[in-house]
Parts: C-alpha cells; structure tokens; sequence
C-alpha cells in the first residue's frame, strides 16, 4: 500500500538530507505546500503553476534562479523514457544509473524531443524564516553586485530593480538597510510579466522588459524559438542501441 507521500507524487523524501524523489506528473504547487510540512522548498519559482518534469524539459525558472539556479542546478537525480522506449536513469537518489550520462543536463530544455521524464531526484533548501524585497532604481546593479550583499533574487522592471533577501529575520533587516529602497511586493506581477514575454536572450546591459541580471537573461517580445543542437539526438540515439 502506497504512504500518502506517494500517492501525492513524492516518493521518498530525506528531510535530513535536504533531498526527494518526485514523480515527473507532481504540481509544483503541491510539491512546494507537502515540503513546507518539514520548513523545506524546492527553490524554483517560475510562473504558472507546472509540473515538476515540465520544469526540467522546458527549462523554467523564476526569480530565485538568481541565488538557486536553474533546473539544471537544482536536479541530482533523473529517471526518462527514452524514445524506443527503454527506461534510464542518471544521478542520484535512482536504481539504476546510465554511466558516462547526466540526463538531467541532457534533458533540461529538450521540450520532449528526448523523450519524457518520470521521476526526479531534487535538491531542496530550508525555508528562510524571514523575507523581505526592497525597490532601487535599475542604475544600482553594479554597486549590489559588488558588494556583500546576498539577495536571493534581483529582477529588473521599467529602471526599476527588485532585491530580495532571505533568512533570518536580523540578517534580512541589516541587508535590506544596507541597500535602502521602499519595502514592495512585486513578485506576483513579476512572474506575470514573464509568462507574457514570450523570448528569452542573453543580456549584455541592454534595455529590456524583464532582466535577471545575475545570470544575465532577459525576457523579451518574440517568438521564444531556440536553437537546438543535434548533439543531443545523438546521444539519445546512441543510448537507445546501447542500453
């Protein structure tokens, strides 16, 4: 008889070991609300609501990418079905690992073009005790990233940049009158902006709509289409006559 953890798509979980095995089909939403029973979150924020597999096969993220990364950074563990159909894993927290392959990498932007994604090793992060997101303008971005201050998010909007700090509540104050600014609420509307902005670039100081400056992306007008490099079919086709 499955434990009701599993039956809500988590199916191991080492609060401990800031660790979880998820199945590909879990909400983030619901992920994130059965974390929070132990003071623990996976540190993904993009808009909307995805599933967990979602977030690897189209690489989401949100504004806490800046201090927490992306997909990419986040996943330690993978379980796929690949194209013919032949089961693989990679990483840890999994039965059976594919050695030479980080499927994680491998399929994080794929867009299912690889195949489909069942499970998912995450790492997770407690829950700051205390948060608080002040408002500078747009022109301070080299002073804060030159100093010692350790925001978990930084987004840029209409010259306007928004710091967020995490932690203990004395650290989150000390950092936050640090920087100065006006105390906001702008992550709701920040996340709806990106859900609007259909393409994504490199950003190199050029006015945008949405800038993530720490990891130096901008989400702009588009088409949102990619380039996609054959390496990866490659490889899946090589594992597909291998394995």
């Amino acid at each position: 008889m499955q434990s009701a953890s599993e039956r809500a798509g988590i199916v191991e979980h080492e609060p401990g070991d800031l660790t979880c095995i998820v199945e590909g089909g879990l909400q983030l939403s619901d992920l994130q609300a059965l974390l929070g029973e132990h003071g623990q979150r996976f540190s993904l924020d993009p808009p909307g609501d995805p599933t967990v597999a979602d977030c690897l096969l189209h690489d989401l993220s949100g504004p806490l990418r800046h201090r927490f990364g992306t997909m990419r950074d986040l996943v330690i563990g993978v379980g796929v079905v690949l194209p013919d159909g032949t089961h693989a894993h990679s990483g840890g927290k999994v039965v059976k690992n594919v050695a030479g392959y980080d499927l994680g990498k491998l399929f994080c932007g794929s867009e299912g073009r690889l195949g489909t994604v069942e499970r998912l090793g995450l790492r997770l992060h407690p829950r700051p005790a205390a948060a608080r997101t002040v408002v500078v303008g747009a022109d301070r971005w080299g002073e804060l990233h030159r100093s010692g201050l350790v925001p978990s998010a930084v987004d840029i909007v209409d010259e306007r940049m928004f710091v967020l700090f995490e932690g203990a509540q004395e650290a989150v104050d000390e950092q936050a009158a640090t920087l100065g600014g006006d105390s906001v609420e702008p992550w709701s509307e920040v996340r709806a902006l990106q859900a609007r902005l259909a393409g994504r670039k490199r950003w190199d100081g050029e006015r945008a709509p949405l800038v993530r400056p720490g990891p130096r992306v901008a989400y702009v007008e588009g088409s949102g289409e990619r380039q996609w490099s054959a390496l990866a079919d490659r490889v899946v086709e090589t594992m597909c006559n291998r394995i």
